[in-house]
């Protein structure tokens, strides 16, 4: 069912809710914690502006780590206020705390085109518990509700999902909207071959989206920590590496799996070991020859040549997930490797989805190369596995 845009919205004079995305990391600066990455409070300016210019009373809504339902100084929004306030040139009030006397009050004060950021919304046990009193409290501020926040799509809380259909106006921002449609763009014909790119430290994290890849595309590249799993369920000597044992057994069958329906694998052929993380060089081995004390950190050299040439004749793909410790300088080279080959493909359909893997392509440079880089790491693996994100389905038919 189709999601209201903001401009099928009457918000001249409402009050909107908007609920953004703004878990940014914090850095101490003479002192005091000020926000060191905005990517994701600038993504929601479009969307924070068009309602500006239109005339709302914008409510902001948003968390900041994981304060476990307690409020807790270190996770104040305060320095994100500050922060906003200097992208959209206005003040930005912060309530001190997010449903209350206090905070209805500031809300109940606001006049049109000025913009309220309610304090972390998990300060609060009822926004991830989903809690209807929380979530009618939150809804109590708003006669319109918009999602930004796809971030955050994946979680039926509070000011995702329980507070929407108690607001009688509700629709996506613009980041959200664009989210949706090039994701969508994986899940029906794609151009062909279409390849998934996936990285980082857990087969357990994603078994479930690889099986649902098997379904779409042509051929998947593994990498990070988890390549280890599957090359030691191909019988491989991993040495120190990490190597989730219990899951071998699904490593095999899902490559069991990949072999019947047609799908190759790619695994690297070398890697870059070392037996520290904090070593400051690592040596790339053939997967055959890594030692017994070797932990195996990044794909190696020739791993990232053959990645590169595999993502070069594609024509749709999606990669999420580090080829490496991309943290650490001595083992990142592989997950750069990637991002260039990504961004070096003018001819496909090119999604990132999220974390460190948009990280990359930021850090090369190379992120307006990319047909979109998404916002949400945990959400667009669960979209392209086809799942229903509770923070969209509250949306459809309003």
């Amino acid at each position: 069912m189709a999601i209201r845009s903001l401009e099928d919205l009457a918000l001249e004079g409402k009050r909107v809710f908007m609920r953004v995305d703004f878990n940014v990391p914090l850095a101490d600066r003479d002192g005091r914690q000020a926000v060191s990455d905005d990517a994701r409070i600038r993504a929601a300016l479009p969307s924070i502006q068009h309602c500006i210019e239109r005339g709302a009373r914008l409510v902001l809504g948003s968390h900041l780590g994981r304060p476990k339902g307690k409020a807790k100084p270190e996770f104040s929004l305060e320095p994100v206020a500050a922060h906003l306030a200097g992208l959209i040139d206005q003040d930005v009030l912060l309530t001190d705390e997010p449903v209350g006397d206090g905070a209805r009050k500031v809300v109940g004060d606001l006049r049109e085109g000025q913009v309220v950021l309610l304090e972390n919304l998990r300060f609060h046990p009822g926004e991830e518990a989903n809690d209807e009193g929380f979530a009618r409290s939150l809804a109590s501020f708003a006669d319109v509700y918009i999602n930004d926040a796809f971030g955050t799509a994946h979680r039926a809380h509070a000011s995702t999902a329980g507070m929407v259909s108690l607001v009688a106006e509700r629709g996506a921002g613009y980041l959200m909207l664009k989210e949706i449609e090039f994701l969508s763009r994986l899940l029906g014909e794609v151009d062909r071959p279409y390849l998934a790119v996936l990285g980082g430290a857990k087969v357990s994290d994603k078994i479930e989206v690889l099986e649902a890849l098997l379904e779409r595309v042509n051929a998947i590249v593994i990498g990070g920590a988890m390549a280890n799993t599957f090359l030691a369920a191909q019988g491989g000597e991993l040495g120190k590496s990490k190597v989730e044992t219990d899951k071998l057994p699904l490593a095999r069958n899902f490559l069991r799996k990949a072999g019947e329906r047609g799908v190759t694998v790619h695994l690297p052929s070398d890697v870059v070991v070392a037996d520290s993380l904090d070593t400051e060089a690592g040596r790339a081995v053939a997967v055959d020859a890594i030692g017994a004390g070797d932990m195996a950190l990044d794909i190696g050299p020739d791993s990232a040549t053959s990645y590169a040439d595999e993502i070069g004749k594609a024509r749709t793909l999606f990669w999420n997930g580090p080829m490496g410790v991309f943290e650490k300088e001595p083992f990142a080279a592989g997950t750069l490797a990637v991002a260039k080959a990504v961004a070096g493909n003018p001819h496909a359909l090119t999604v990132v989805g999220g974390g460190d893997s948009a990280a990359a392509v930021v850090q090369m440079g190379v992120a307006d190369k990319i047909s979109h880089v998404s916002t949400g790491g945990g959400a667009s693996l669960e979209f392209v596995q086809g799942l229903t994100l509770p923070g969209i389905a509250a949306l459809e038919g309003a």
